[in-house]
């Protein structure tokens, strides 16, 4: 794993330190159900985007968010279309924040993802969404633990995967939603082949088991282009975050991708 990945982690177990413990919880009710809108979203021959508000990478700023902006950001969003938002809540490397993610939640209508290095229990108590990045090669062995735990709280949980191995992980859970993160945890590089690679896996999976995975490709995700081959091969959904944050108008850029097959 990549030094930086690993500060990280440490970062966010020193975070960690801080958070209460709940002897009780509250379960989580979805503002609407986002597989339905995905389904919906591609049988209007439009694409199902999980638009990010992501104010920086950790190799790139992008732009300093307040919640107040967050907010409008996820109304924008939303408007153009949008099935659902994610928000990053990584406070050191991300520059994100729990203030942003609970702004957006109010702000709109469709579902939240919260973002982060879930790593602790109480993480998921203190989350104030729909659903719930969980990172494979985080979790490793607990990764079961932390899907059934988010799913006993009404939160959906999107497991991150970035190999054939990771996968294996991903697939003896309860989870419907598959992540393929085009991110290499050990380089840092992107390289969309990593979905082409893993998304075929998880159909012949299904098709043997008779189940219905959810395949959504992350990081790297730019234009149409990437879209349309990554549909191809029985992509879902995309989770896109730097393309959009990095444009001039973040309504008509989120339109643009919602609206590629069109084009």
């Amino acid at each position: 794993m990549h030094i930086l990945i690993e500060d990280i982690i440490s970062s966010t177990k020193k975070r960690n330190r801080t958070l209460v413990k709940h002897d009780s919880y509250q379960t989580k009710k979805n503002k609407t159900q986002i597989s339905n809108s995905i389904y919906d979203k591609k049988l209007e021959n439009r694409v199902p985007i999980i638009a990010e508000v992501k104010p920086s990478s950790p190799k790139e700023k992008l732009r300093s968010i307040s919640p107040n902006e967050a907010s409008v950001i996820g109304k924008d969003m939303e408007r153009a279309g949008a099935v659902a938002i994610s928000v990053l809540t990584e406070p050191d490397y991300f520059k994100g924040s729990k203030e942003n993610l609970f702004a957006v939640s109010k702000a709109v209508s469709i579902p939240i993802l919260r973002k982060d290095f879930i790593l602790d229990i109480r993480q998921i108590d203190e989350t104030s969404a729909e659903m719930i990045l969980l990172i494979t090669s985080i979790l490793k062995q607990n990764l079961e633990t932390f899907v059934n735990e988010a799913l006993l709280r009404g939160i959906e949980p999107l497991v991150e995967v970035q190999s054939p191995d990771e996968l294996k992980l991903a697939l003896n859970t309860k989870a419907t939603f598959i992540g393929i993160n085009n991110r290499n945890f050990s380089t840092l590089e992107v390289d969309l082949n990593n979905t082409e690679k893993i998304a075929p896996l998880i159909k012949e999976y299904d098709k043997k088991n008779k189940t219905n995975h959810i395949i959504i490709s992350e990081s790297g995700i730019r234009d149409t282009t990437d879209i349309q081959k990554l549909m191809s091969i029985g992509v879902d959904a995309f989770l896109i975050g730097t393309s959009i944050m990095k444009s001039v108008d973040i309504y008509e850029k989120t339109k643009e991708l919602v609206d590629c097959l069109h084009s």
